[in-house]
């Protein structure tokens, strides 16, 4: 069974998602695009192509993945193993390349609260309630860490649950020199830094590993 949040519990899978590959992409799209906020209050608890054409319509309403939903209306190869794999690929690197704060925000301050997702962050918790309700625009940098964020939680969250996910920021990891994740990301920081692809790297490899 692979427990994401409250929402994502699944516990079995068919075809052309019953290969381990398979499933371990498909999941690890949803979880990333509940922890982007995408899918509302959809509840998903088994993989199948009628469930994946929900989570992709739902991220389409973001404009993401538009191209990966057109093609699952077509009537080809699409339930084949090599063209779910394609698929699949271009919607991992739509969500990856395509921060939406207007829906990460919520998505994140429900899961750390404001004042933690603002050290997170580097900026005031004020900011974070400004930028959350649309009374500012989210900056650039600050949507880069934020979409950043969620892709992390995205990763976790095949491994840990809510409390456990906020635990896995602020406890030191070996694979980090014994430092703690949140600890590299401090000040203005870059999603790509160094330090920041070396918390990504962690997160993912937990997040297969739970996957698998």
């Amino acid at each position: 069974m692979i427990q994401i949040m409250t929402t994502i519990r699944i516990t079995s899978a068919e075809k052309p998602f019953d290969s381990r590959r398979v499933a371990r992409l498909a999941a690890g799209l949803i979880t990333t695009a509940e922890a982007m906020g995408l899918l509302g209050e959809m509840e998903v608890r088994r993989l199948d192509m009628a469930t994946f054409r929900r989570v992709v319509d739902r991220i389409a309403t973001a404009g993401i993945g538009t191209e990966v939903q057109a093609a699952l209306s077509a009537p080809a190869d699409r339930d084949q193993p090599a063209e779910i794999d394609r698929l699949l690929d271009r919607l991992a690197m739509a969500l990856e390349e395509s921060p939406s704060p207007s829906h990460e925000w919520g998505s994140l301050e429900s899961l750390f609260r404001a004042d933690r997702l603002a050290r997170l962050l580097n900026i005031s918790p004020a900011s974070v309630r400004r930028y959350q309700t649309g009374a500012r625009q989210t900056p650039d940098e600050i949507a880069a860490r934020l979409h950043f964020l969620a892709t992390l939680v995205g990763d976790l969250a095949g491994a840990y649950n809510a409390f456990g996910i906020r635990r896995w920021f602020e406890r030191s990891r070996a694979m980090l020199d014994g430092h703690k994740p949140a600890d590299l990301l401090h000040g203005d920081w870059d999603p790509e830094s160094p330090e920041a692809r070396r918390v990504r790297e962690l997160a993912r490899s937990l997040g297969s590993s739970a996957a698998t």
